[in-house]
């Protein structure tokens, strides 16, 4: 008999990718067989979930295709593959700047998520990596925003992925971003911005709200020209949109931001013209694993400070 607080191995391989769908029958209910169960829970999709039981494409922990009638057992674990979404190719490179066999660090384009959420599956830094390096236990130690280009850590073996977590969590972790916004000569910098972030599921944009601050960013001037400027943003913490709210706060957005200071919207799928002037540039953190120090720099430029005089949004340059 499996131990209930033991997940066991998924019986599918992945799929581009990307892993299966896991669902554990939760105790309680009326349930009598598992469709009953899937066709409530998953209910927008019942003719797929009954097209699926019929294909035999939903499987138990040991591979076995359930029925329509296969009967309802609390603690049953089931996998599935979801249906892919057709997703627009982001054309521009994932490039590996570090791998050994604990760590994989990348140094991620703008308008690709680090992982699979929503629509966004397989064009996804995890899942393209997972593919290209042979990797398919790989996992995420943190994430970046779509919109936001530089480097992110990845982990080889799921057993370690906590180690490198905590990193992040305990904030042993030293970041550096570069934004470029418009030079704002009456701005006092350096100067750390402290507030209190709050973002809400399904809202877009994050909102300061009065309360203990939860969000610190120190932001420092490091060059300006023509009216723009180059600045260095290092968080203290890692609330979500931090530093584009902060720079909103400060009165100097960030260029090709779509959210702040107004809510254009969502970048289309596709649309690859006005990225997001902001770089994770630096990472540095000693290795819990090996205690080897490790500091890594983003190769990328940002669009709107290297082809300043001509930049027009257009992303060519990832």
């Amino acid at each position: 008999m499996r131990s209930k607080s033991r997940i066991p191995p998924s019986p599918l391989p992945q799929r581009e990718g990307v892993d299966p769908v896991r669902v554990r029958l939760p105790a309680g209910g009326a349930w009598s067989t598992v469709r009953e169960y899937l066709l409530e829970r998953l209910a927008p999709r019942a003719a797929v979930i009954e097209g699926m039981l019929g294909a035999g494409e939903i499987v138990d922990a040991d591979g076995r295709p359930v029925t329509a009638d296969t009967a309802y057992a609390p603690g049953l674990f089931v996998w599935f593959h979801r249906e892919l979404p057709d997703e627009e190719r982001v054309p521009f490179p994932v490039e590996v700047v570090h791998h050994d066999e604990h760590i994989v660090v990348a140094d991620k384009p703008h308008f690709i998520a680090t992982t699979p959420r929503g629509s966004h599956v397989t064009e996804t830094v995890l899942a393209r990596l997972r593919r290209d390096l042979g990797l398919p236990a790989l996992g995420a130690a943190h994430r970046l925003d779509r919109l936001t280009a530089g480097l992110v850590l990845f982990t080889v073996r799921p057993e370690e992925r906590g180690a490198y977590q905590s990193l992040f969590r305990d904030r042993l972790v030293r970041k550096e971003y570069e934004a470029v916004a418009a030079y704002a000569p009456a701005l006092d910098l350096p100067v750390t911005v402290r507030s209190r972030i709050l973002k809400e599921r399904g809202v877009l944009a994050a909102q300061e709200v009065p309360g203990e601050p939860n969000a610190e960013t120190r932001v420092e001037l490091m060059e300006h020209r023509e009216g723009r400027a180059r600045y260095r943003l290092l968080p203290h913490t890692g609330q979500t949109h931090q530093l584009r709210v902060h720079m909103n706060a400060l009165g100097v957005p960030i260029l090709g931001d779509p959210l702040y200071p107004v809510v254009t919207g969502p970048v289309p799928a596709g649309d690859f013209r006005r990225p997001l002037q902001l770089l994770a540039r630096v990472l540095e953190f000693t290795d819990p694993l090996t205690g080897h120090s490790h500091a890594f720099r983003s190769r990328r430029a940002l669009q709107a400070w290297s082809a300043h005089d001509d930049w027009s949004g257009d992303g060519r340059t990832g």
